[in-house]
């Protein structure tokens, strides 16, 4: 399904959802250090979520068991919460959803936990700043090629691995809507977007190759020469003149 223009109502309600979403992660990040599991991370997102009265737009989503996704390393994404012990010096990803009166909201971070490292410090900052400027050229009459060749020139330019078998997608009355949006392309190529879409942007990059590979959970999405990964993302709303980013 195409993401359809969004009402003024249902803007409304992605915005409480961005917010409750960005309550939660801020609580999840503040959390996160040596010693703390997985599963205790995720039971922190649900309990969050549910004081502040949104619903997770992940669980049970194709049976996926967990509120949060949360990936460590190796992983790129759709890691799932367990007894694994977050250590010093692991970079944590995390993916969360939240769905708000029937509106869904999307978004990534990813963090480095404890000790500085030059190297995933850099790649940790490289992907952030890669979203940021896929965002910035979003506005009605803008092409997908834009965003996706924005995020690969700040990838390009540090040597990252983009990752190619997952993108951002469109947003709202689902998780996952069309268009889906590439972290590496050309400009002035693929669909227009208008004034009212939503759509969720998440660059994927890897100290090393692009390539990855799935586990078998059959969720867990890792690395294949084992690198470092990152990821970042965030739900944005289209305007005629630009954006508003409704998870911040």
């Amino acid at each position: 399904m195409m993401t359809k223009i969004k009402t003024a109502q249902e803007i409304e309600k992605m915005r409480k959802s961005g917010q409750i979403l960005a309550s939660v992660l801020s609580e999840v990040e503040a959390s996160l250090k040596p010693g703390i599991t997985t599963e205790a991370i995720n039971a922190i997102a649900a309990k969050k979520l549910k004081k502040l009265g949104g619903s997770p737009a992940f669980l049970g989503y194709y049976d996926y068991p967990a509120v949060i996704c949360i990936s460590i390393n190796d992983e790129v994404v759709h890691g799932i919460p367990g007894k694994k012990i977050i250590k010093n010096g692991d970079v944590v990803s995390f993916d969360f959803g939240v769905n708000y009166e029937g509106m869904i909201t999307d978004a990534a971070r990813t963090i480095l936990v404890g000790a500085p490292n030059k190297a995933k410090s850099a790649l940790i900052a490289s992907t952030a700043a890669s979203l940021d400027a896929g965002i910035e050229q979003v506005r009605a009459g803008a092409r997908i090629g834009d965003i996706s060749a924005a995020i690969q020139s700040v990838l390009d330019d540090h040597g990252y691995g983009i990752v190619r078998d997952l993108v951002g997608h469109g947003v709202g009355h689902q998780l996952h809507e069309d268009p889906n949006i590439p972290n590496y392309g050309k400009e002035n190529s693929g669909p227009v977007i208008e004034a009212g879409m939503t759509i969720a942007i998440e660059p994927m990059a890897t100290l090393g190759s692009y390539k990855v590979y799935t586990a078998d959970d059959g969720w867990t999405v890792l690395t294949r020469d084992g690198s470092t990964a990152a990821h970042f993302e965030d739900t944005i709303l289209v305007l005629e003149d630009g954006f508003e980013i409704l998870t911040r």
